[in-house]
């Protein structure tokens, strides 16, 4: 029931996890309480399966990035996280995550659901990464994995700075070019060798 997963999502902005009931995802949607309780039982239920459909939309926005080079897939990569901050959706998306976040030391289950989030996106910047050392266009004396974490906390870390701090996130758009341009890149590219 979409409906009742995008009541979710605006309740949580509005009232984060803590305070938040399911009268008041009730009040965010057409559904009423009962229906609700029907249909997830509880509020703990009923983040798991909402904790599924942000973890859809997250790998659908990571799937969206290209381009024609691993350099350029990277940099559609980081244009997406690192998105506009003035983007009110994006906004309620970073603090929806924070909030289902916050959670995760005291729930096993939480935790598990967002390692997948951190592994979906660890995974794609290695697999960009390893394709750029592969077409020469990367230094190939990095080690994929290690630069994919780094990006990785980077990237997670700018997210919550501009919830919790307001810092906007495309702040980071130049350190992340500097990053690129001195660890990345090859200094002498090559033709990739052939197959």
């Amino acid at each position: 029931m979409t409906d009742i997963l995008e009541a979710t999502h605006r309740a949580l902005c509005r009232h984060g996890y803590a305070d938040l009931t399911i009268q008041d995802i009730a009040a965010e949607s057409d559904k009423s309480k009962a229906t609700i309780h029907y249909h997830y039982g509880t509020k703990e239920a009923l983040f798991s399966v909402f904790l599924d459909y942000l973890y859809d939309q997250y790998t659908a926005q990571i799937d969206a990035a290209s381009g024609e080079t691993p350099l350029e897939h990277l940099h559609s990569l980081l244009d997406i996280l690192l998105w506009d901050s003035t983007d009110p959706a994006k906004q309620a998306f970073q603090t929806a995550i924070l909030e289902i976040k916050a959670q995760a030391p005291y729930d096993e289950s939480v935790q598990e659901q967002l390692i997948e989030f951190d592994a979906y996106l660890s995974d794609r910047l290695q697999a960009v990464i390893e394709a750029g050392i592969q077409t020469g266009e990367f230094n190939d004396d990095i080690d994929p994995s290690t630069a994919a974490d780094f990006l990785t906390t980077t990237i997670k870390g700018a997210h919550t700075r501009q919830v919790t701090v307001n810092h906007p996130p495309e702040h980071l758009t130049v350190s992340m070019a500097n990053y690129i341009q001195t660890y990345l890149l090859d200094d002498d590219p090559t033709e990739a060798p052939p197959a």
